[in-house]
């Protein structure tokens, strides 16, 4: 339709000159080249090109970016949605690591020998005709009947609250200019949004940041200021000892370091019930990554369902999810396509609205893109590592939620933040917490 503005090509042709357009600039061609005020699209034409008529017209135009900030980037944050959000309520918690008897394994232990005593009847592995079986008119306290005192073992886990800030400023000059000519307008709003969505980023990557990292404290000293990774949340001491060293961390594991320590306890001394299930193979060296398989998926949550836990999601990075669509596809099986839905400090969205996304399920467990999850291993090609999380029992605790402050020139206080402009803040205070650790796993050192 002429004169209409139907298609984009029709926009465009308004705007910059282009094209037959009724309403453009057709009096300016030569030879079917447009020669207008303004540079043609995807064209090495120049201002005046093409007609002598126009030429030196430099000076007569200017290149119009309009106030829309277009973003190249992306920044999505699932770690930081799926994971559940409570209110910081208490620094910390008690667990149960052992049973009265039996033992703190993912199964109850027994042996098939043994002197029946108070001993016996506590042990880790108790003799099998000693764990409660007892004869009529049984005396009490008598270990010879099978009776004796026995108890649960319990610790006591704690957390520190972390500060996460970002601060930024915008000068009064720039606030005015941006109003003006081709300024994007409101310079203020623009920057609260940027800089919301990389407080926001930034905190998803401290969840996911790759546990070798908490093994540079000479270089990196002060990554105890973030969140406690998920890496590092999930982990044993077996993984720990296979990576330190120089293989993959340069600092060696100790009882005090930020590699062995973890919620006011430490991983290095013993295995216990601080150790997630980890799936990382023989060791981390160049050698020793292995292919992933539909084999490995299915031990981890046979694992996991073992020791007690329930995942409820699966976080991993897009090319483990689409090697894992390979593996399904090549046997005639399909995935299924679940609607998941972030929470928000306890607040869910609605299925259907802009805050659901699909994602794939294994085993009807919601595989969750991370396009920042790491990949722990020693060789140069691989994938990305794999979380098994019971949200459950694994949260962020939230003593601040986030919160923007600002203040300067543009609210009538230049003295509040001694300088001619405005500077801003946005502010985050919580934690990471997990109340089951043999709940959790993790799969890395794959290709």
């Amino acid at each position: 339709m002429s004169g209409y503005i139907n298609t984009i090509a029709d926009l465009e042709a308004q705007t910059y000159g282009l094209g037959n357009f009724a309403a453009g600039n057709s009096l300016l061609k030569q030879a079917g080249a447009v020669a207008g005020l303004h540079t043609g699209h995807d064209t090495s034409l120049g201002v005046g090109s093409g007609t002598t008529a126009a030429s030196d017209l430099g000076s007569l135009y200017n290149v119009i970016y309009g106030q829309k900030v277009w973003s190249m980037l992306n920044r999505e944050c699932n770690a930081l949605s799926m994971i559940s959000k409570r209110p910081y309520s208490s620094s910390g918690w008690r667990v149960l690591k052992s049973r009265p008897a039996g033992g703190s394994g993912d199964t109850f232990g027994l042996a098939t020998s043994g002197t029946l005593n108070d001993a016996l009847l506590g042990a880790d592995a108790p003799r099998a005709d000693a764990i409660g079986g007892v004869p009529e008119n049984a005396g009490l306290s008598t270990a010879a009947d099978g009776l004796g005192p026995i108890a649960p073992t319990y610790a006591q886990l704690f957390i520190s609250p972390k500060v996460v800030a970002h601060q930024f400023d915008f000068s009064e000059l720039a606030m005015e200019l941006a109003a003006i000519d081709d300024g994007i307008g409101d310079i203020r709003a623009q920057m609260r949004e940027d800089m919301g969505k990389h407080h926001s980023e930034v905190q998803n990557k401290m969840l996911v940041m790759p546990l070798e990292h908490y093994g540079e404290n000479s270089a990196m000293p002060h990554i105890e200021r973030n969140y406690t990774s998920l890496m590092k949340v999930v982990s044993s001491r077996a993984e720990l000892l296979a990576i330190d060293g120089g293989v993959l961390a340069t600092d060696t594991t100790t009882a005090t370091n930020n590699l062995g320590k973890i919620f006011g306890s430490e991983r290095f001394s013993a295995a216990s019930f601080l150790d997630a299930q980890v799936d990382f193979g023989s060791g981390y060296a160049s050698g020793d990554v292995r292919a992933l398989t539909l084999t490995r998926l299915n031990d981890t949550l046979r694992n996991l369902r073992t020791a007690g836990g329930s995942p409820k999601v699966i976080l991993t990075g897009y090319d483990t999810i689409q090697a894992i669509a390979d593996l399904l596809q090549s046997q005639e099986r399909f995935m299924d396509r679940k609607e998941i839905v972030p929470t928000v400090n306890g607040v869910r969205g609605v299925k259907g609205q802009e805050v659901g996304f699909r994602v794939s399920t294994y085993y009807d467990i919601p595989l969750i893109p991370v396009k920042d999850m790491p990949s722990t291993t020693g060789a140069s090609t691989s994938v990305s590592d794999l979380l098994f999380l019971d949200t459950d029992h694994m949260w962020l605790s939230v003593m601040k939620p986030t919160q923007y402050f600002e203040d300067g020139i543009a609210n009538g206080n230049p003295f509040g933040v001694g300088t001619l402009g405005n500077r801003a803040l946005y502010r985050t205070i919580g934690e990471v917490g997990c109340s089951f650790f043999k709940g959790q796993g993790k799969i890395t050192n794959l290709q």
